[in-house]
């Protein structure tokens, strides 16, 4: 999955993304926002990238990129393959992001249900939070099967079918959703009026059966269901997503790992002192 983000702005003559003739502070802002948008070209499914691949995508000089990638490779936040040059997320990442990930209340608490609903189904369990336009995956337990469907940490979701995003989209208002679409931060292709509005009713329906599901409608060869976490205040904080390849998941199997689901995420809303909706 390649990741939806805004392009840099285009470098001025220092190379730095600004393109505005702001003083020291603006600039300064500038590089962190272009260093932030370097690091997000790497996801899941290209780990690996060179410098041009990443200058491309993110709209800046290779000179500034190859900048960026120095400074990071000396914090071990960027590691360079030996034999391709290109370059890979560093292990310095993971003493950033640790203190986070030991502090997030919803992925403490799921592991124990995701390991059990692994073992349940069989199937690939995962964490899923919103990021304000995109689910992101927090925590994982692949599935035994030699053949499966996996969610990595930190994979993005953005695709309207996805049934993570379903869940959390079908807990907004109305015209959010719609910002959301129409602006084409959720992909939604062929969208139309009547696709538009079809598309409100089933978020409708998610939010009334408690649970989304994603019948080889993003992806031909999988499936995905996903059932919302809710906190002590009621609000969806997070979702369970189990993700499996197509071949194994009949409609009525499609349909038992939907309510494995839901009561899986039941189960961890009530370890976060919620209630399950009824």
């Amino acid at each position: 999955m390649v990741s939806t983000m805004t392009p840099a702005k285009t470098p001025d003559s220092n190379g730095n993304g600004s393109g505005t003739n702001g003083g020291p502070d603006a600039k300064g802002a500038s590089v962190v926002v272009n260093a932030i948008a370097v690091l997000r070209t790497f996801t899941a499914d290209e780990p690996l990238l060179g410098v041009t691949e990443i200058a491309n995508r993110v709209g800046m000089h290779k000179s500034s990129v190859s900048r960026i990638l120095a400074t990071f490779e000396q914090e071990n936040l960027v590691e360079r393959d030996p034999e391709t040059k290109r370059f890979r997320l560093g292990l310095g990442l993971i003493a950033v992001a640790g203190p986070l990930l030991a502090e997030m209340e919803e992925r403490r608490v799921a592991y124990p249900v995701l390991r059990q609903l692994t073992e349940q189904t069989g199937e690939t369990s995962a964490l899923m939070l919103w990021n304000g336009d995109e689910a992101i995956c927090v925590e994982q337990i692949a599935s035994h099967h030699q053949i499966k469907h996996t969610t990595p940490l930190g994979a993005r979701y953005r695709d309207a079918m996805s049934a993570s995003v379903q869940v959390f989209l079908s807990t907004l208002p109305a015209e959010r959703v719609r910002e959301l679409l129409r602006s084409g931060t959720i992909t939604f292709p062929g969208m139309d009026d009547d696709g538009l509005a079809a598309y409100e009713t089933r978020l409708r329906d998610v939010e009334q059966r408690g649970w989304a599901g994603n019948y080889g409608e993003s992806s031909m060869d999988e499936v995905g269901v996903a059932a919302p976490v809710r906190d002590h205040r009621g609000d969806v904080v997070a979702a369970v997503l189990i993700p499996a390849p197509r071949f194994r998941v009949s409609k009525e199997q499609f349909e038992s790992l939907g309510e494995a689901c839901v009561a899986a995420a039941a189960k961890v809303t009530t370890r976060l002192g919620g209630r399950p909706a009824n």
